[in-house]
């Protein structure tokens, strides 16, 4: 997801920009939460772990971040912030170009806010789709198809679901998560596709969800909603796979959502797989 925040600009300063490393995550959590993302401390992390990018510095604060994480012949842009107090000053633009400096000539894509299309389109990026974010108290619901959950030693097989879907690369992220500690994620499969939950922000997010058929995939999302009820859950759908009403039964009510954009867009293979849950708006 990326946002750059609408405020009054103060005096310009000199500004730092600078690689990311696990230093800077602590500022960058304080960034996010000025902006009211969930992320926490140990969602920064992950996503750090398997991407590169850049802060910004003022006065040795962060005021921006920028990552970028290359899934092959993709990369998602994401963690784009600018703190408030900065609009105005140029420095989403510049924080973009060092970004894409760092890709190489990968397809590139990202999920906007409205405030940051205006800037996007500006460097060459076009709408490719939207993505809609729902969350609430998950409720049960009666069991779909039969679901099984399975260890990360299944991941290459299911990584391989998830390329042909995606047309991304994402074996090492899906072994990130995988590697959570203390059962803070878990992996569920059916017999036409997979999904992964996971701890992030306020409670537990449902991402992704890679399937051939509809009734997979609810059956997916049913099992893990049954397996929490009564708990926060969160779960960000492309708006194409229509299943935003099947999840609004799961007591999961819309919370807006964002505009998928693409850069220099590759042909990608046709397959039966198709992704109805991304694993973040950041990683896609």
């Amino acid at each position: 997801m990326t946002l750059e925040v609408s405020s009054q600009p103060i005096a310009t300063r000199d500004i730092q920009i600078e690689p990311f490393t696990p230093l800077h995550l602590e500022g960058a959590v304080h960034l996010s939460q000025q902006v009211s993302w969930p992320h926490r401390f140990e969602d920064w992390a992950l996503t750090l772990s398997v991407s590169k990018g850049v802060v910004a510095l003022c006065d040795g604060v962060i005021v921006g971040t920028a990552l970028c994480t290359i899934f092959g012949p993709v990369a998602s842009l994401n963690m784009i912030i600018v703190d408030a107090q900065m609009r105005g000053q140029g420095l989403g633009r510049k924080l973009m170009d060092r970004i894409i400096a760092l890709t190489g000539d990968p397809e590139l894509r990202l999920v906007a806010t409205t405030d940051g299309i205006p800037l996007y389109e500006k460097l060459g990026f076009v709408a490719a789709g939207q993505i809609v974010q729902h969350q609430g108290i998950a409720r049960k619901v009666a069991p779909i198809q039969p679901v099984e959950k399975v260890t990360a030693e299944n991941l290459p097989r299911l990584a391989a679901l998830d390329a042909d879907a995606s047309g991304m690369e994402r074996l090492a992220l899906l072994q990130a998560i995988a590697a959570l500690p203390d059962g803070q994620s878990e992996i569920f499969v059916t017999d036409a596709g997979f999904a992964m939950k996971r701890q992030f922000g306020r409670g537990t997010v449902i991402g992704p969800v890679v399937a051939d058929t509809d009734t997979a995939a609810r059956s997916l999302i049913a099992a893990i909603a049954n397996q929490v009820q009564g708990q926060f859950l969160r779960i960000d759908l492309p708006v194409q796979r229509g299943l935003g009403e099947f999840v609004e039964t799961l007591g999961l009510a819309n919370a807006g959502g964002g505009t998928a954009m693409v850069m220099r867009a590759a042909q990608h293979p046709e397959t039966h797989m198709k992704t109805y849950a991304l694993i973040s708006q950041a990683l896609g």
